[in-house]
């Protein structure tokens, strides 16, 4: 395999720490052919359906492809908005939010670039976004706060392959998660406080993350415990009992058992059962995307009222509240430890100076 080489460097330039931001992704519009495309590319990841490859292969192309496309681009082209995609428009905003917040703490030093693990802006596209910028480390954020197989490993998949084809790796970390951060659960407390102190305090607050086929779980997965963990740690900060707060799994897919309780089928059972209000909040998500503000905002509201519930609420994503961003910056510094961050300006350029000098001694041309 050829390597590629970066035709921007030169060695006046400033050496950075990048950042790259990673979330799952989204479809370039909600038609059904961009839909199709993002489905093919998110569904054919082996990290994410674990199912021999020839037989995926045709379930995939022959039957899920066929049907399935069609029904997404509707539910997208429900949350769509002028500036396009929620999960990228918000994620955009955390990157410049987190540029903003570096820049002020540490001027010159960092370079922030956000990319989807399915469809655009890339991994690869950032990758080079913080290469041309100078990046000479590179700290990988998948803004997934609880680990799974099918979401950070598979982001760490992508970055390895495309550093497989770079002559001059950065230095790289990754973080694999941050669901038990203090900071993490302060701030999802405070969103909640903030929003039942205008809403008023359900009679059950449920907190619905992602679901996962239950065999990942039992071939080691980690994600259903730090689930729980966040669950239990924002239960505990928020001074709730027991019989409070609920936590359930949702977006399941094909006839595999999922992890549960699956959210839907909660939301129909407190409905009977006469729990009249509910709050919804979604922990395993950064940022609105189709599964809260489609799956959890509209459809299964419609399954809680049908069922008799009174009183249903989403409790957005912490999104780019400043708040969150803060919590972003405290985790980069975390986890950037032992990496340059106090050069001034002055000892900056004095050693831009020197490199640049003694390059040219050995013949660079730049």
């Amino acid at each position: 395999m050829s390597q590629s080489t970066s035709s921007t460097f030169s060695h006046q330039d400033t050496d950075r720490i990048g950042i790259l931001l990673t979330n799952l992704g989204t479809p370039d519009s909600p038609s059904t052919s961009d839909v199709r495309r993002y489905l093919r590319e998110f569904l054919w990841d082996s990290r994410v359906v674990e199912v021999p490859r020839p037989v995926w292969w045709f379930v995939l192309n022959f039957i899920i492809l066929t049907t399935r496309p069609g029904r997404s681009a509707k539910a997208y082209q429900k949350v769509w908005t002028d500036e396009g995609s929620p999960l990228l428009n918000i994620s955009l905003q955390q990157g410049d939010g987190l540029q903003k917040l570096l820049d002020e703490k540490y001027p010159d030093r960092f370079s922030v670039a956000v990319a989807m693990r399915y469809g655009n802006p890339s991994i690869e596209t950032g990758l080079k976004q913080l290469r041309d910028a100078g990046a000479r480390q590179v700290l990988v954020l998948p803004l997934y706060p609880q680990y799974s197989a099918t979401t950070t490993a598979s982001t760490f998949d992508q970055v390895s392959r495309v550093l497989h084809g770079w002559r001059w790796l950065p230095e790289l970390r990754f973080i694999n998660h941050y669901h038990d951060e203090p900071e993490y659960i302060d701030k999802l407390a405070q969103s909640i406080k903030s929003y039942q102190e205008q809403h008023g305090v359900p009679d059950k607050l449920m907190m619905s993350f992602h679901g996962v086929p239950k065999d990942y779980l039992l071939k080691g997965d980690p994600y259903f415990c730090e689930c729980q963990k966040t669950g239990r740690l924002l239960a505990e900060k928020l001074g709730l009992a027991e019989d409070q707060w609920q936590l359930t799994f949702q977006s399941r897919l094909g006839p595999k058992e999922w992890l549960k309780p699956y959210t839907d089928e909660t939301l129909e059972q407190m409905g009977k059962a006469g729990v009249g209000h509910v709050q919804v909040v979604c922990p395993g998500f950064s940022s609105d995307c189709l599964e809260t503000l489609e799956e959890i905002a509209m459809e299964n509201r419609d399954v809680f009222l049908d069922a008799g519930g009174k009183q249903y609420e989403y409790i957005p994503c912490l999104n780019s509240d400043a708040s969150h961003i803060e919590m972003m910056s405290h985790l980069v510094e975390k986890h950037v430890s032992g990496w340059p961050l106090g050069l001034s300006q002055s000892e900056m350029q004095e050693q831009l100076k020197i490199r640049d000098m003694q390059a040219k001694k050995f013949g660079a041309e730049s």
